[in-house]
């Protein structure tokens, strides 16, 4: 485990960097105790109101199209250990770990918020399977985004609650989960009245999703960066078409700072500009910042949605006692009758963070297909300023590249099928009291897969230019890379053992894609795409 200092859950500081470290890292957290106090404050009304006779969804009704379907108050337990059994209808292979502590994660900050009407004890038991590592067994499909990830949260549900039922993942086994939970010595809830329902509303596996999503698609850009500058030093281009006077005239931020950035990767790089007769490059080379400027911005917008997801309340109802409303709600909204407490909104609808889905893969389609089409001119003779036929060496006949582009056309071509925009899709559920749904989970499982793709379309481009730019040096020297690619082209040589073709491509493909952070770490940066994109 982490040996980073515990992350406090109080529902208002989660950030990117903290979720990362929790979901991928194991950094432990702990329930804030501001937030414990909230929590028990609505907990103490939800416990009233189940007593009483004014219907409050989930509470004291059914659930969906059966709210009018008034519950005994001692029944209000059954009720939500049922609702988890009811909605545990996840299918598909699981959701990968970090994925899994990103969900728990945010479903407990959500609920930390203190307006769920639940117990600190669900929070406090969220916090235990993430220190202790115990990870439900989380099925991929099933969810449509509203009212959020119903059924993958149930299967979370299932784990925590009493019962023979629910699997997780312990100590590397895929167990019962009264099972796993005993082996970590973490009890098993015996569920109150609104429970089942503040663990299931919430649009909380699209946004870890989502959340891993962005991380990662910032750094792929950088990566992106700069497996075009080492492409367009290796094709000999040209400089004009990034100075930063050109991008004024057109000041999209993203563009801008793209610019800037394959600028300084360049400087120093003396075979940029070494061919004065051309007049302009093809537009993979010269139009770099137009395409990657634009999913610079994309990843901001998708960054900002998500950010605010990350501590928003997504359950319903929601409780407003007087402490957690703003004082200019307090003379204008009544909140001394009992039903005026509980607000049902859609809170829980997960259409913010899926357009920003949409919107991030097909950015990452582009940035693909675009490194795809460097790596074409790089292995095409013709097109490739005089380096060798599909970069093959005189003297090793028949090992060269022309597969590895192969590859790399052919996730180009996948992610065009996987972009298709998930949140335009909707279909009625729940008798039709769920008659708009957001799609929004499978906006953000495909966009986890176009960023896959999209990682390994630009570890064949950086391939391709590393030895495209070994056969520069052998020319010219080590000194016309410049400063910043000469470091690139070290790194990939020492990742890979050495620049070799005689030896299956594939690994080489897969172990480049993996060292891409480390691949970019300070090389051309002033400023994270977040900053560029506002």
């Amino acid at each position: 485990m982490s040996q980073l200092p515990p992350l406090l859950i109080d529902g208002s500081s989660l950030d990117f960097e903290a979720l990362v470290q929790v979901a991928r890292l194991g950094r432990p957290v702990a329930l804030a105790e501001p937030a414990r106090a909230r929590m028990l404050q609505s907990q103490a009304w939800v416990a009233g109101a189940g007593r009483r006779d004014a219907p409050v969804y989930g509470v004291n009704t059914g659930f969906g199209s059966l709210a009018r379907v008034r519950i005994p108050a001692d029944q209000t337990a059954t009720l939500s250990l049922n609702l988890l059994r009811s909605h545990a209808a996840g299918v598909g292979p699981p959701v990968e770990a970090p994925a899994v502590r990103a969900m728990m994660l945010l479903r407990a900050n959500a609920l930390a918020k203190g307006v769920s009407g639940c117990r600190p004890l669900l929070v406090e038991t969220l916090a235990a399977m993430l220190n202790a590592d115990v990870l439900p067994v989380v099925p991929q499909q099933g969810s449509c985004g509203s009212s959020g990830d119903l059924a993958p949260l149930a299967h979370l549900g299932l784990v925590m609650a009493e019962g023979d039922h629910g699997e997780a993942f312990f100590d590397g086994r895929r167990m019962p989960a009264a099972q796993a939970m005993a082996l970590a010595g973490i009890p098993r809830l015996q569920m109150q009245a609104k429970d089942g329902l503040a663990i299931t509303n919430g649009a909380q596996l699209t946004t870890a999703i989502a959340a891993l999503a962005c991380h990662d698609a910032e750094l792929l850009v950088q990566a992106a960066e700069l497996a075009a500058a080492m492409s367009i030093a290796a094709l000999r281009g040209s400089s004009r078409a990034f100075h930063p006077a050109v991008h004024r005239l057109r000041p999209y931020p993203g563009a801008i700072a793209c610019a800037a950035s394959l600028s300084r990767l360049l400087q120093g790089c003396a075979l940029i500009d070494s061919v004065p007769e051309k007049v302009q490059d093809a537009y993979s080379l010269r139009c770099t910042p137009q395409v990657l400027g634009a999913v610079r911005d994309q990843v901001a917008f998708a960054r900002a949605q998500v950010a605010i997801e990350l501590n928003s309340v997504t359950d319903n109802p929601v409780i407003l006692l007087p402490e957690v409303r703003g004082p200019e709600e307090d003379d204008s909204l009544p909140i001394g009758d009992l039903e005026n407490h509980a607000f049902s909104a859609g809170l829980f609808h997960g259409e913010p963070v899926g357009m920003a889905m949409d919107v991030l893969k097909i950015g990452l389609c582009e940035l693909g297909s675009l490194s795809e089409r460097r790596l074409y001119r790089l292995t095409t003779g013709s097109l490739s300023q005089r380096l060798p036929l599909a970069l093959i060496a005189a003297d090793k006949p028949g090992l060269g590249l022309l597969l590895p582009q192969t590859t790399a056309a052919a996730l180009v071509s996948e992610n065009k099928a996987l972009a298709w925009p998930a949140s335009v899709d909707s279909i009625p559920t729940c008798e039709d009291q769920e008659d708009h749904v957001a799609m929004s989970t499978t906006a953000a499982r495909r966009c986890a897969r176009v960023l896959a793709n999209a990682q390994r379309v630009v570890a064949v481009e950086l391939l391709g230019a590393a030895h495209a730019l070994q056969f520069r040096v052998d020319e010219e020297g080590e000194a016309a890379l410049g400063p910043a690619l000469a470091t690139a082209l070290r790194r990939i040589h020492d990742q890979l053992g050495g620049l070799r073709t005689d030896r299956p491509v594939g690994p080489e493909i897969e172990s480049l894609a993996r060292a891409l952070p480390s691949l970019v770490e300070g090389l051309g940066r002033d400023q994270d795409l977040g900053e560029a994109g506002r």
